[in-house]
């Protein structure tokens, strides 16, 4: 049976709980007033016609009370037995659109979630009822709000890959045609670009593997003590012969008292050359890169400035999502395929830091901020 009356149904259930609630009540009232109503108007004739009038009175007169008793009784048992139907009556129907008050929202909350779970990820629940049916029905939409997001990103997640594989393979089977076609010569430097394309897709492999370990949280972490000055002057002397012969500035700003982080060293030195690297990438040759790390709180606040072409406002909340680009047309080999800025975030925020970026604009450059938490001895 379908309905509100539903066998096992949540407003069938709330009524139930109200009617034998409210028969509990009624049948505690009724036996209570007739086991003490009798003493009790007996005590108060005595009070009133005072304690030696049963010995006065004539037999007809102690009848006659005694009769007016029972019919006193008589008559308070039918008036409550009425009153209590009434009542329960009244509280039939206060139960009713109380029960559906609650039953409702979570009636629609219950059919959102299944329209979801059958992959309706722009269904909504209404926000109404009470508060705390309100406040659930909102937390649901978020969760739904969520989901839909993720839903979307991993369509574009399969879109982007399958962009990304497209042109270098693209490339691969048009130099190996032209070469079973004859159009194409066979020599060493058409294979070293069949190579280079191999090595594009080898890279994007590596680099999506990485990203799928880091987010399921499968990258073991061999923290340790590290200074902040080392960490700085081992990706400068990673990457300052790049620097150089783009004719970049690099500039390194730390303090040698500076206090340890807790952190793997491989790994943040990692998240720094990537952010070292799209600051050379994305700075014209005359400009300068600056590194600088200082202590805030229980942190070491690590900035990545750079004087290139800067970012616009609308795309700052999304650099670190998958394969995001500002210049949609860019190729790999000119921008990445937009993956390292998420690798960096999933490895910051594995370490219980934050990464973020800040621009005022295009042509403005751009400052790459995370944090990481200092080394407790004890820790």
């Amino acid at each position: 049976m379908k309905g509100w009356w539903a066998r096992g149904s949540l407003r069938r259930r709330l009524l139930c709980a109200h009617l034998v609630t409210i028969a509990a009540g009624a049948i505690t009232l009724l036996g209570t007033t007739l086991l003490f109503a009798p003493s009790l108007h007996d005590r108060l004739m005595i009070a009133w016609l005072g304690p030696h009038w049963s010995m006065t009175a004539d037999a007809g007169m102690v009848e006659m009370e005694r009769a007016t008793n029972a019919i006193f009784t008589l008559a308070m048992a039918q008036a409550l037995a009425i009153s209590s139907g009434v009542a329960i009556l009244v509280a039939v129907m206060v139960s009713l659109a109380a029960s559906r008050q609650i039953a409702q929202p979570l009636e629609r909350l219950l059919v959102a979630a299944q329209r979801i779970a059958a992959g309706h990820y722009r269904e909504r629940a209404p926000v109404q009822g009470d508060y705390e049916l309100a406040r659930l029905a909102a937390q649901f939409n978020t969760m739904a709000a969520a989901l839909e997001n993720a839903e979307q990103r991993r369509v574009a997640l399969i879109g982007d890959v399958a962009h990304e594989l497209r042109t270098p393979l693209a490339t691969i089977a048009g130099y190996v045609e032209g070469m079973l076609d004859a159009v194409v010569e066979p020599d060493e430097g058409t294979w070293a670009l069949v190579l280079d394309e191999v090595n594009r897709l080898r890279r994007l492999a590596g680099d999506l593997q990485e990203l799928s370990r880091v987010e399921a949280g499968q990258v073991a972490l061999n923290t340790t003590a590290v200074a902040p000055a080392a960490l700085c002057a081992a990706a400068l002397a990673r990457l300052e012969p790049q620097f150089a012969e783009k004719g970049v500035m690099l500039r390194i700003h730390v303090a040698p008292d500076l206090p340890p982080v807790s952190a793997d060293p491989d790994r943040v030195l990692q998240v720094l050359i990537n952010l070292l690297g799209n600051a050379l990438r994305y700075t014209p040759a005359g400009g300068e890169v600056v590194v600088q790390a200082v202590k805030a709180g229980d942190t070491v606040r690590w900035a990545v400035r750079d004087t290139g072409i800067g970012i616009a406002a609308e795309h700052l909340p999304h650099l670190f999502e998958r394969f995001y680009r500002v210049d949609k047309a860019r190729t790999r080999a000119t921008g990445g395929a937009g993956i390292g800025l998420t690798i960096c975030k999933a490895l910051v925020e594995l370490h219980g830091g934050q990464i973020w970026v800040e621009s005022a604009g295009l042509g403005q450059g751009a400052t790459f901020f995370f944090t990481l938490p200092l080394f407790h001895r004890y820790e």
